[in-house]
C-alpha cells in the first residue's frame, strides 16, 4: 500500500469507527431499521453518490456508482439489523435501546461497506459499476427475500455479488471461504400435543402431555443418528418445551419448538417426514393428537466457483497469501445472503473478529474495530477487480 493509500485508509478507519459506534449505540430490529437506513443513505450522498434509493424491500438501501466503461455490474452487500438481546457491556457505544443490540456485528458490516463505498468514490482509477446493497432483516431470514420481491433483480441488476460476515475465534486480518456449500439451511418446527389435563394426583383419569412430549424430544434426537445417511450433515434441536400445566396440574397441551439445519433439500424433506412419523406414533401411544408445523426459513448458502476464485484473489491482495483460507469447512449456521446466490453468481466469506471475541448472539459481543479496514479494503478490491473494463 502506498503512502497516499495508507493516509486515505487511516482517515477511513476513523470514519468507519465513528459510524460503527453510532450504529451500535442505536440498534434497530429487522424491518425497523429506519434510523440506520437514513444514516446510511445520508452518508452515501455525502460521498457524492447521486443514485441512492431508499425503502427497497422495506428499509433497504441501494446506491450505485458508475464510472467509465466497466463491463460488469458488481453487487456488494451488508446487513443492517440488530437482535432482541439486552446488551451487557460498559463501553461508551453500548446500546441505548433496551432489549436490542448489535450482537452479530451487522453494525461493523454496514460500516465496512460504507468505507468501501467512500474509498471507491475517491479512487481515480476505478472504472465500472458497483451497487452498494444495505439489506434489512437478515436475522429473520426475510430481508434478502423482501428486496428480491421488491424487484431488486430488475431495478438494480448485477452480474456478480459479494458479501462477508465477521467470525469470532478467527484472528483479525484473516479471511476464509470455500467453493460450494458454506452455510446451512435453517428449518423451524412446532409440534403441538393435545390431550386432557387434570389434577397431578390422578394421572390415570386424564391424558396428560408432558411425559409424551419428553419422549418425543428424546426420539427426535435419533433422526440424525438413525434415520439419515451418515454422510449427510444435519442438526435437529428441540429448543423449547411449553405446557399449560402448573405445579399441581398435569398439562393437556404441550408445544415443542425447534430448529433443523441441513445442506440438501432431500435431507430437509427426510427430517420433516421422520418428525411427522414420530409425532404421530407417540401421540397414538399416549392417546393424544399431534399437529406438526414445519417451515423452511433459510436456504443453504452455496458459493459459486468462479466468483469464489475472484474473491480469494482479492483477499490475497488485501490480507496476504498466508492469511487466506480458500477451503474452510462448511458450518451449520445460516445466512440469507443465500437468497441472492440463488439468482446471482457470487461468494460469501468470513473475516476474523479476534480469537478472544465473545460469540455471536452473545450479550457481551462487540465487533472489533481493528477489522474494519481489512474488511472494507477487501470489498473495495473485489469490486475494482471485477468491475473494471474487459481488455482485448
Amino acid at each position: 500500500m502506498s503512502a497516499d493509500d495508507a493516509a486515505i485508509w487511516d482517515e477511513l478507519a476513523r470514519d468507519m469507527t465513528a459510524w460503527r459506534h453510532d450504529l451500535h449505540a442505536h440498534p434497530e430490529f429487522g424491518f425497523s431499521e429506519t434510523r440506520t437506513a437514513a444514516q446510511v443513505a445520508a452518508a452515501l450522498r455525502s460521498f457524492g453518490l447521486n443514485e441512492v434509493v431508499e425503502g427497497v424491500g422495506g428499509t433497504g438501501v441501494v446506491a450505485t456508482l458508475t464510472r467509465g466503461a466497466g463491463a460488469r455490474r458488481i453487487g456488494l452487500r451488508a446487513d443492517m439489523d440488530a437482535l432482541k438481546i439486552q446488551e451487557k457491556a460498559d463501553h461508551t457505544h453500548a446500546s441505548r435501546h433496551s432489549g436490542v443490540m448489535h450482537a452479530c456485528g451487522h453494525d461493523g458490516h454496514t460500516a465496512m461497506l460504507l468505507g468501501a463505498a467512500k474509498s471507491l468514490v475517491q479512487d481515480p482509477d476505478f472504472e465500472g459499476t458497483v451497487r452498494f446493497i444495505f439489506q434489512p432483516a437478515e436475522e429473520w431470514g426475510r430481508g434478502a427475500l423482501a428486496m428480491l420481491e421488491d424487484g431488486f433483480l430488475d431495478r438494480f441488476p448485477v452480474d456478480e455479488i459479494y458479501g462477508l460476515h465477521n467470525w469470532p475465534g478467527l484472528a483479525v486480518g484473516r479471511f476464509e471461504t470455500c467453493v460450494g456449500p458454506l452455510m446451512s439451511a435453517e428449518d423451524n418446527f412446532e409440534i403441538v400435543l393435545t390431550g386432557q389435563g387434570g389434577h397431578a394426583s390422578r394421572p390415570q383419569h386424564i391424558r396428560e402431555t408432558l411425559v409424551a412430549a419428553c419422549a418425543l424430544v428424546m426420539s427426535l434426537q435419533t433422526i440424525v443418528s438413525r434415520r439419515l445417511d451418515p454422510a449427510d450433515t444435519a442438526v435437529v434441536s428441540a429448543t423449547e418445551l411449553l405446557t399449560d400445566g402448573t405445579r399441581n396440574v398435569l398439562p393437556g397441551e404441550a408445544r415443542i419448538l425447534g430448529d433443523v439445519r441441513s445442506f440438501r433439500a432431500e435431507v430437509s424433506a427426510a427430517v420433516e417426514a421422520e418428525m411427522r412419523r414420530m409425532a404421530a406414533g407417540i401421540a397414538e401411544t399416549y392417546g393424544l393428537t399431534a399437529q406438526v408445523t414445519y417451515s423452511r426459513e433459510f436456504v443453504p448458502l452455496v458459493n459459486h466457483a468462479a466468483q469464489t476464485a475472484h474473491a480469494v484473489a482479492a483477499a490475497r491482495r488485501v490480507f496476504g497469501e498466508a492469511a487466506v483460507t480458500a477451503d474452510r469447512p462448511p458450518i451449520t449456521a445460516s445466512e440469507d445472503f443465500a437468497r441472492f446466490l440463488e439468482h446471482i453468481p457470487g461468494c460469501f466469506a468470513f473475516v476474523g473478529n479476534g480469537e478472544d471475541s465473545a460469540p455471536l448472539h452473545n450479550a457481551r459481543f462487540d465487533f472489533a474495530d481493528s477489522g474494519l479496514v481489512p474488511g472494507a479494503r477487501y470489498l473495495a478490491e473485489v469490486a475494482k477487480m471485477r468491475a473494471r473494463p474487459e481488455r482485448a
